[in-house]
């Protein structure tokens, strides 16, 4: 099916279609949440989500939103084991695994735009225990995550003067609060405030790509061309843990970058999430899902390529920033390398953005936990109560139990005490949680595909249809097992044992089977058979909405309407 142009005399508007009326998006909204809910008793007892996520919403939500301090913060400790060559090809390799992922996902939420997503499609296509162990193990992460996130914001605000004579519960509070208020009232709320967090992520990435690629020529204040000095000496390719030596050595560093990789890019399946709350999302998500290759070149590639012009992997403010767990712009490779070059004004600039990107995901990871909660509760996996929805349609119940989660980050403020070790071994558990869940999305999309072949369904005909499938699946599935399977290699390295390390490496692997087998043998559903896989149901609803979509549909008539309709 070809997508089609859009107009308006607007610029916010262009390519987009009239907006419904009040009353035509509440009634759209009860037919929707009659035809997926079971009923119009159902769907008048608890509401449904609203169809409030404007287009470039969702499109910086894709290209923008979950991105936290790792890729600013985190990505040091990789560089700081692997050198700068294992760096850039462990993001390479792992942004083509997820590339491939959000193909998978792309094809699933295009077809059926559900709110939470995921859950229901391992539950419609494979299994309800795997839908029952995605749900819960993806709201369980999403909510610690926030925690984190919540944590590292409050942590940042010390980096200023002043700051840091001031308790930092009160700066977890102010945060907490913050990121509640942008969740209860309307998902155009959240929408809009990750727009704007996202926007400013852009800019600054673009921004220190451009300085790097200036600095790196000699456009420093010292006039000095670094070029790739930093990948003769101390090496491209470290040795990791340090008793191993030679190709082996540099190997296991290569695959420690892997799994450093994989953490950093956790949440991007985010877009797939607020399908369900999208307006117009059988045009909305294909090119949102495409432009998940745009934040993997420019975000990760390229971001790590120039990190390792900027500074080498032994510097002493990096290794001592490390050595000393610091949380603020002091410990980002990009202010070390730019500071290094005689630039000192960045560290202020980086450090405030590092509060509204910490800030910025725990709002995303609020929202995304609500609604995986909101989807178990649609499969019948968690209380009917979260299904409950306010007039804007919002999940209050599910955002509300979410959100007290957030609560678990004053643990953190206890440096010194068991409150925070707690802390540290809550966060521990959902290392590899984003891992299942992209094996789970592979694992639905394989099912997925057999059961449109099944029941007659040519992919020639959807709205948007991913490449070289069912290879595509596959090799995304088999890469992320292999991360999750091999993850906590070093501790088996001789001398190098540790069973917290151990633990925080490998609990969540019993955790999820736990939560599948528990399932499995309670309730005792069966595997689904690809011709009996529910494809349709809730579908129709869809349909008719995006045929009213595509009825009122006009190109865009100026430059500026024209690119306002390529950008969002």
């Amino acid at each position: 099916m070809a997508e089609k142009h859009l107009h308006s005399s607007d610029p916010e508007l262009a390519g987009v279609p009239s907006r419904h009326s009040s009353s035509e998006k509440k009634h759209d909204a009860y037919m929707e949440g009659a035809a997926v809910l079971g009923g119009e008793d159902e769907a008048a007892k608890y509401g449904y989500v609203s169809r409030g996520l404007k287009s470039r919403h969702i499109q910086f939500i894709a290209l923008g939103g979950t991105i936290g301090t790792g890729l600013f913060l985190g990505i040091g400790n990789a560089f700081t084991h692997a050198g700068p060559l294992s760096v850039l090809l462990g993001y390479t390799f792992t942004g083509i695994a997820i590339f491939a992922m959000m193909q998978c996902l792309g094809e699933m939420a295009t077809w059926l735009p559900l709110p939470g997503a995921i859950p229901q499609f391992c539950a419609r296509y494979v299994d309800d225990a795997l839908g029952f162990a995605v749900g819960w193990n993806n709201w369980y992460a999403a909510s610690i995550t926030l925690c984190a996130e919540i944590s590292a914001a409050a942590l940042v605000i010390g980096f200023w003067e002043g700051a840091q004579s001031v308790n930092v519960a009160v700066w977890i509070s102010i945060i907490w609060v913050v990121i509640i208020f942008l969740n209860i009232f309307a998902v155009s709320l959240y929408g809009e405030a990750e727009f704007w967090f996202a926007s400013l992520k852009i800019i600054t990435i673009v921004g220190l790509l451009i300085m790097a690629f200036i600095v790196d020529l000699g456009g420093n204040p010292h006039h000095e061309r670094l070029g790739f000095r930093y990948w003769k000496n101390p090496g491209a390719m470290k040795e990791y843990p340090p008793q191993v030596h030679g190709d082996l050595g540099r190997f296991l560093g290569l695959f420690s970058t892997l799994v450093n990789a994989a953490f950093s890019y956790g949440g991007v399946e985010m877009v797939a999430v607020a399908a369900g709350e999208a307006e117009n999302p059988r045009k909305n998500i294909p090119k949102a899902v495409r432009r998940v290759f745009w934040r993997i070149l420019f975000f990760y590639v390229l971001g790590s390529l120039a990190i390792g012009v900027l500074v080498s992997s032994e510097d002493k403010g990096l290794l001592d920033a490390q050595a000393d767990g610091r949380s603020d712009a002091a410990a980002s490779p990009w202010v070390i390398g730019i500071k290094n070059a005689g630039i000192s004004v960045l560290p202020s600039i980086i450090n405030a953005v590092i509060l509204t990107s910490a800030t910025s995901s725990g709002n995303a990871f609020l929202y995304s936990g609500s609604r995986y909660l909101y989807a178990l509760a649609q499969n019948r996996q968690a209380p009917r109560i979260f299904l409950t929805c306010s007039k804007k349609g919002v999940p209050y119940y599910a955002v509300g139990m979410t959100a007290i989660i957030g609560a678990l980050t004053y643990l953190s403020v206890d440096s010194n005490g068991g409150a925070a070790k707690a802390f540290g071994w809550f966060q521990n558990l959902t290392t590899i949680a984003g891992l299942f869940t992209w094996c789970s999305i592979c694992i639905a999309y394989l099912r997925f595909y057999k059961a449109l072949k099944a029941q007659g369904v040519d992919r020639n005909t959807l709205v948007f249809k991913s490449k070289f499938q069912p290879y595509t699946a596959w090799f995304a599935l088999i890469y992320f097992a292999i991360i999750i399977i091999f993850n906590g290699f070093a501790v088996f390295i001789k001398g190098n044992w540790d069973v917290s390390d151990f633990i925080a490496a490998y609990i969540g692997i019993p955790i999820f089977f736990l939560l599948y087998g528990g399932w499995k043998i309670v309730k005792r559903p069966k595997i689904i058979k690809p011709m009996e896989a529910d494809l349709t149901t809730g579908k129709a609803a869809l349909d008719a909405e995006d045929e009213h979509w595509q009825r009122i549909y006009k190109p865009p008539a100026t430059i500026i309407e024209k690119f306002w309709d390529w950008l969002v």
